[in-house]
């Protein structure tokens, strides 16, 4: 029989349910089952070994216990973040005699770094590591800047000579004796080390809490909404605790115990952290994610202009409810991006070649990954304005009156206001969206990225306009060259508006940091704007299991992350 005709008499359509191929194609026709793979929905956790948990293990591990455990840690890494990119520009401008230019321009690469890193310990999490090993190592490491940053501020060795004879005004005409190459080297490799150290922290936290659950438990939605809120309560509270606590030690006891403080708490938070151990559930590592999309981009490219590619016929799947990914769950198949359904079609001359056949599940990994794409690089311009905030911002302060209030103190307020928003969210703010959304929950998570972006809009706008008015005050009385004193005149609780919407240079007053305001604000709104756009476009994953509910039907946050 012509092996076009065979194909053919196989094929169902692709709205159609899964496949079980039994012809050896692709990954092979029944592959045996990996310890992270269970049944339905879901996955069955595993131990620190990899190995399937039987009920027992799962009685006694878990839960909210073990995710209790796990919460400090993102509070010791919130704090530390905060507390250095708030207070490093002052350590280096005041300690290193370093410009405020190249100070800020230095928080700017921790900040950068500590955000880029990410995307590394998320793939080396999900390919390889698991969660619990990536977050013991990027926490170590973290520890191990933050000691490093406690030395140099405790150590005259490793910090600019005549510490005595530099004044302030000194420090501003840039007379004062800068450090020795080697001792910037040393900062540098300190904080940035630092800065690494969140790759592991960051986009692994969460989701091992979340891994502490049961998803197979009929309440398993209703606690993961209230673990998530209570982790965004610690991070607020780290953040809370660096703009208040870590200032009150540094203008007291001086920085070597504020770094120190820091490190300290990171030492007590990856104590607890190792100390659960026996507690903690963990998940199978599915492998290089970036490999299983380079497969299908192959494969879907291979196969163009062959007649059964192109009709879309015979889809290849794995036989079962399993998926051939590790630690992972099968996922229906869509009807968006038809061009890499080529990549699943079955073709009679290949055998167990992953570059010439795919499953429908690693095609529709990438699909989520294509339509996701826009929607995460629309929230990178709200970063760009995080980061502004943090150092210029601060910078503005000192040039206001802040009636007694340390500078540093000022950004808690946007804390603040967090937590009087997660107060009164569930009270107040989502029974009056749900009567005009008709969502569950006020708002889809979508459009609660999108009031996030419009509110950035607005908070830059207006830093744009008071940077104008405070700029133009400090000509008209005459402290254009005195960016450090403050005016008397003009309060700093006018920043409180930027500062709550949004949740440097050597001499401020002459720079026109209202025209980077408005860049900010054109590029946000512009930003917004496509973001608007390929939001409508998105279409949430609903699993087969259930879709009449939203909390199955959330956008896909990595690759691996298909269960």
């Amino acid at each position: 029989m012509d092996p076009q005709e065979e194909i053919k008499k196989k094929s169902k359509k692709l709205s159609s349910h899964f496949e079980s191929s039994t012809q050896g194609h692709g990954h092979g026709a029944t592959p045996t089952p990996s310890p992270g793979t269970g049944t339905g929905t879901g996955t069955t956790p595993v131990d620190i070994r990899g190995e399937a948990m039987g009920e027992a293990e799962l009685a006694r591990t878990g839960g909210w216990v073990a995710a209790l455990f796990i919460f400090g840690n993102e509070m010791a890494e919130r704090m530390a973040y905060y507390g250095l990119s708030l207070n490093m520009v002052i350590f280096m401008f005041n300690v290193m005699h370093r410009p405020f230019a190249a100070s800020a321009n230095a928080v700017n690469n921790f900040l950068g770094i500590s955000q880029a890193s990410s995307l590394l310990g998320g793939f080396l999490a999900d390919a390889y590591l698991g969660r619990y090993w990536t977050i013991a190592a990027f926490t170590t490491l973290y520890l191990l800047g933050l000691v490093a940053l406690t030395l140099c501020a405790t150590m005259p060795a490793l910090q600019a000579p005549g510490q005595d004879e530099c004044d302030g005004f000194a420090k501003l005409l840039g007379r004062c004796q800068q450090p020795r190459p080697w001792q910037m080297a040393y900062l540098y490799a300190a904080l940035y080390t630092t800065a690494l150290g969140a790759a592991g922290i960051r986009p692994c936290v969460s989701s091992f809490g979340a891994d502490q659950f049961d998803e197979r438990s009929p309440t398993y939605k209703r606690r993961l909404d209230r673990f998530f809120n209570l982790f965004y309560l610690a991070v607020t509270i780290g953040a809370i605790a660096a703009f208040t606590v870590l200032v009150y030690v540094q203008r007291n006891h001086g920085w070597a115990a504020a770094f120190g403080a820091l490190a300290v708490a990171m030492g007590t938070s990856n104590a607890l952290f190792f100390l659960g151990t026996p507690l903690y559930r963990h998940r199978v590592a599915g492998g290089s994610p970036l490999t299983r999309v380079a497969q299908v981009v192959v494969a879907a490219y291979r196969k163009q202009g062959r007649p059964e590619a192109e009709e879309g016929l015979c889809l290849y799947e794995v036989a079962g409810a399993k998926s051939a990914v590790r630690g992972s769950g099968k996922i229906e198949h869509t009807e968006e991006l038809r061009w890499l359904d080529r990549a699943a079609v079955a073709v009679p001359e290949v055998q167990d070649d992953p570059w010439r056949v795919c499953t429908v599940t690693q095609v529709e990994e990438v699909k989520i990954l294509v339509r996701l794409a826009p929607v995460a690089a629309c929230t990178v311009m709200l970063s760009v304005v995080l980061t502004e905030f943090l150092t210029l911002s601060v910078q503005q302060a000192y040039t206001l009156n802040t009636r007694g209030l340390p500078v540093a103190c000022m950004p808690v307020f946007p804390c603040l206001a967090i937590l009087l928003l997660l107060a009164l969210y569930y009270r107040a703010f989502a029974p009056l969206a749900r009567r005009v959304t008709g969502h569950p929950h006020g708002a889809s998570q979508l459009q609660r990225v999108g009031l996030g972006l419009l509110l950035s809009v607005l908070s830059v706008a207006w830093a744009a306009l008071f940077e104008r008015y405070r700029r133009a005050y400090a000509i008209r009385h005459g402290f254009l060259p005195l960016f450090l004193t403050p005016m008397p005149g003009l309060s700093a609780y006018w920043l409180l508006i930027q500062y709550c919407l949004i949740g440097l240079a050597e001499n401020i007053n002459v720079g026109r940091f209202d025209y980077l305001y408005w860049l900010l604000a054109v590029l946000s709104t512009i930003n917004l704007l496509v973001f608007i756009y390929f939001a409508k476009a998105y279409k949430y994953r609903v699993k087969p299991a259930d879709h009449n509910t939203e909390a199955q039907a959330q956008p896909t946050h990595g690759i691996a992350s298909s269960t």
